[in-house]
């Protein structure tokens, strides 16, 4: 009976640490899906071009903040799902946040410590090679921009970083996700 007794508490046990790990999980997503509701949310024509990278920053902030939850595989099937939700070439965001996501993982020790201004550098510095592989797969499609207008979301993705790491770390915090 004392052997029973040790087993359920052992089961109870892994059910305790499941449940912290979903609740780790179901924030995670949450935060990924408002990044999507900001993506999709409508503007006027004017600012549609200034649109920061929602999805990416989100992507960039787990990365760097916890990389063994958040790796290349979850940044592949969010572009997959970006490509569905704008009707692009499927794969193409994916391709751009898998390395996008691969960058961030592999620097996230360094990134952590940096200040907030230098990490908003770090975040234009990597959502580059992003923009780059949309670009490059856009020029393949005949739809490449004509302006430079097409860099702007990196400006403005760097512009709200400061914002985004600090929300995103008290979502972190509250959520007691490490």
């Amino acid at each position: 009976m004392l052997q029973s007794r040790n087993q359920v508490l052992v089961i109870d046990w892994n059910l305790i640490k499941l449940m912290n790990n979903s609740s780790d999980f179901f924030t995670i997503v949450v935060t990924f899906i408002v990044a999507m509701m900001l993506m999709i949310m409508p503007l006027p024509d004017w600012a549609r071009s200034y649109r920061p990278e929602w999805i990416a920053l989100a992507l960039i902030y787990w990365n760097i903040a916890v990389p063994k939850k958040v790796g290349v595989g979850i940044a592949w099937m969010l572009g997959l799902c970006v490509d569905v939700i704008q009707g692009a070439l499927l794969g193409q965001h994916a391709l751009g946040f898998a390395i996008t996501a691969y960058i961030a993982i592999r620097f996230h020790q360094r990134v952590r410590v940096y200040p907030l201004h230098q990490q908003a550098m770090f975040v234009g510095m990597i959502l580059l090679p992003y923009m780059s592989i949309s670009l490059w797969i856009l020029g393949i499609l005949g739809k490449d921009p004509k302006t430079w207008v097409y860099w702007a979301p990196v400006i403005t993705s760097v512009l709200v970083w400061p914002w985004i790491f600090l929300v995103l770390r008290a979502v972190r915090k509250t959520a007691s996700i490490y």
